[in-house]
């Protein structure tokens, strides 16, 4: 079969294209809005950075470990003074 030539065809694959084109610019305007937006709102926030938290979150497990030995120091002080 021989192929022919639709000029109507023609001009709606161009119009479908040059609309899933803009469609897609839409939606990459959208996300840049967005995020600007949920960046400004974070910065009025008082939130913390996800280094800040784990900063925090490794010295919080430090000090837990240190007050373990300390905890445990103690109660072999005291046993050790309650025996004399």
């Amino acid at each position: 079969m021989p192929q022919t030539s639709n000029p109507i065809l023609d001009d709606l694959a161009r119009l479908m294209t040059d609309a899933a084109g803009m469609a897609q610019g839409v939606r990459r305007e959208a996300e840049t809005l967005a995020k600007t937006q949920i960046e400004r709102l974070l910065s009025t926030m008082d939130v913390v950075t996800r280094e800040e938290f784990e900063a925090v979150r490794e010295m919080a497990i430090l000090a837990r470990e240190e007050n373990d030995k300390l905890a445990a120091r103690i109660a072999y002080l005291e046993a050790k003074l309650a025996a004399k």
